[in-house]
């Protein structure tokens, strides 16, 4: 309290990039300074003793933590929290975005592929080199029948295991009103792609191929057609001649 009393106002100033280069200078220079005034060390290698010692010293400031930690009332986990941390998330993720800044991207050359290239196949020597050379076993069968009998277990472990607490029981869902919504903005959805699916095909035709088993398909149903349509032909002209004829016998008698 004493020292913010005793602080005045202030102007804020902008930081520029002379002062964002003044600033680099300065690490660098404090980097390399520092670098110099550090001496030449001797490597020591570690040893088991030392592994030990350091794992022991891990164990006691737990134990010394833990000793440490009074004992706290746990509070729940409320909504207005959720919200909260949720605020905060989102508010990180846009002052990280504000904070990145323009990058230029660079194509991928040839040189780049092979230095690459290059680089896995030096990895995978290195790994290769580091590995032990190792005694192949071959595969007996008895070790065949073992492997078979594991997965037989384990199939029928699982088979139990889903019979036991799946099969048969149906799962509960809530019907909330965010999830009639979904449904409901969904059905929309499917109802205006089906539109416009049917828009698009409309006018549009399948094109057939035309084989000799269709064709007599199809001139045998147009016979029948045809035969179908002249009997019924054939009834109305004797219908229509046997009306005429009943009419003039009536204005004749």
């Amino acid at each position: 309290v004493l020292y913010k009393e005793n602080i005045g106002k202030a102007t804020p100033t902008p930081v520029t990039p002379e002062m964002e280069r003044v600033k680099r200078n300065q690490e660098i220079i404090s980097s390399v300074l520092y670098k110099e005034n550090v001496g030449k060390v001797t490597p020591t290698p570690i040893t088991p003793e030392m592994e030990r010692v350091k794992r022991n010293q891990e164990i006691i400031s737990s134990v010394l933590y833990k000793e440490n930690v009074g004992q706290a009332t746990p509070t729940p986990v409320t909504p207005e929290m959720e919200r909260v941390r949720r605020n905060q998330e989102q508010i990180s993720s846009v002052a990280y975005r504000e904070g990145l800044g323009k990058a230029t991207p660079s194509p991928v050359t040839p040189e780049m592929e092979r230095v690459k290239r290059n680089q896995e196949q030096i990895s995978s020597v290195l790994y290769k080199e580091h590995m032990a050379k190792g005694t192949p076993t071959p595969l007996t069968p008895e070790m065949e029948r073992a492997k078979r009998n594991q997965e037989n277990i384990s199939s029928v472990l699982y088979s139990d295991s889903f019979r036991k607490q799946v099969q048969g029981k149906a799962a509960y869902v809530l019907d909330t009103p965010e999830m009639r919504r979904v449904r409901e903005t969904q059905k929309h959805i499917s109802t205006v792609k089906y539109h416009e699916d049917f828009e698009k095909s409309k006018g549009s035709f399948t094109p057939v191929v035309t084989d000799p088993i269709t064709e007599r398909v199809k001139k045998n149903m147009q016979d029948f057609s045809d035969i179908s349509y002249r009997g019924i032909q054939r009834r109305v002209v004797e219908m229509e001649r046997k009306r005429v004829d009943q009419d003039q016998e009536n204005i004749t008698g």
